[in-house]
């Protein structure tokens, strides 16, 4: 068994890149604008080791970028990839032949309840076979419209091909549902579909922010999410001023992030930036690292999850393209 800190090429630069960025202030969670961010070319060369290239060439990829820190992940006039086709997920409940159906979409305000539903095929028949992916077979994000009220649920599959996982929605409104996984021989998808709760219902309004305080943590996200490309995404856990060496794996990583797009409420593709998944004795820190498929210019919401002492943690950020700021 291994057991102790495990400080990965990536991890043990960020301890080193995000050091003076957690002041002994930070206790109290800062304001985005007085966090210094980590200079540019040391997060590009930061990246360039998650990616297995030179750090010493990293500024050949670079020529003239974004100000704000972002990471090249191959040859391009901004040093990025672009995304063939960055999709808009979740904002349909059937793609590709496959329907998501949530049984009673209708809540009591912050009762217990259950979500009960079905991913059926093209020929109407509940579907029972999956793919496991990074983050499992399936996997459900449940939101309220105005972006509020993150939940991440993990369901189970029954033999009668349904889905459940206990609910409680704690406000009222129109929520959205989210259902992420890959059927056996089809593709990755996400599809939605809405949940209603009766109550009073009042929006709530986000201001931007790349800092988060919780549960006695302070977490930091970095990178700039630029529309129609591949965008690098860092989260970075500290305590008492201190970076946090000891996460946990959850879902394949050392951490899990969800980006929704505000207004429509697209969910993005994600994936966690890591070599090998890690072995559930394994510990790191202070962060981890993330890809993301950006659709387009705009404000996004980020979640991102992290374990510590056996518990999850959920820390909430929003962020607007380099476009949208101006």
């Amino acid at each position: 068994m291994r057991t102790g800190v495990r400080l990965g090429g990536y991890v043990a630069a960020l301890a080193v890149l995000f050091a003076g960025a957690w002041g002994v202030g930070s206790a109290v969670t800062p304001r985005a604008d007085t966090v210094p961010a980590p200079a540019a070319t040391d997060v590009a060369a930061t990246c360039a080791k998650v990616a297995g290239r030179d750090p010493a060439h990293e500024a050949e990829h670079r020529h003239g970028g974004p100000a704000g820190p972002s990471c090249a992940d191959g040859p391009g006039p901004t040093g990025q990839d672009p995304v063939a086709a960055v999709e808009s997920l979740g904002l349909s409940a059937t793609q590709a032949g496959y329907t998501f159906s949530v049984q009673d979409t209708s809540f009591a305000l912050n009762e217990p309840a259950e979500l009960a539903f079905t991913i059926s095929g093209a020929d109407g028949r509940p579907v029972t076979a999956y793919a496991d992916t990074h983050h499992g077979a399936m996997q459900v994000v449940v939101i309220r419209r105005d972006a509020a009220g993150f939940q991440h649920l993990q369901p189970a599959l029954g033999a009668d091909g349904v889905w459940r996982a206990p609910l409680r929605l704690p406000g009222g409104g129109v929520w959205r549902a989210y259902a992420d996984f890959t059927p056996a021989g089809g593709p990755p998808l996400v599809l939605g579909t809405d949940l209603f709760v009766q109550g009073d219902f009042t929006p709530f309004v986000f201001a931007d922010s790349r800092t988060s305080a919780v549960d006695g943590f302070q977490v930091r996200v970095d990178g700039n999410l630029v529309p129609g490309r591949q965008s690098q995404i860092y989260a970075t856990v500290s305590r008492d001023g201190k970076p946090v060496l000891d996460l946990e794996p959850y879902l394949g990583a050392f951490g899990h992030l969800v980006v929704l797009r505000q207004g429509d409420l697209a969910y993005l593709r994600v994936q966690p930036i890591t070599s090998t998944a890690p072995a559930p004795t394994d510990r790191a820190g202070p962060g981890t690292a993330f890809t993301v498929d950006v659709p387009s210019p705009g404000a996004y919401r980020l979640f991102v999850e992290f374990v510590e002492g056996g518990a999850t943690h959920v820390a909430d950020f929003s962020v607007p393209t380099p476009e949208a700021s101006r």
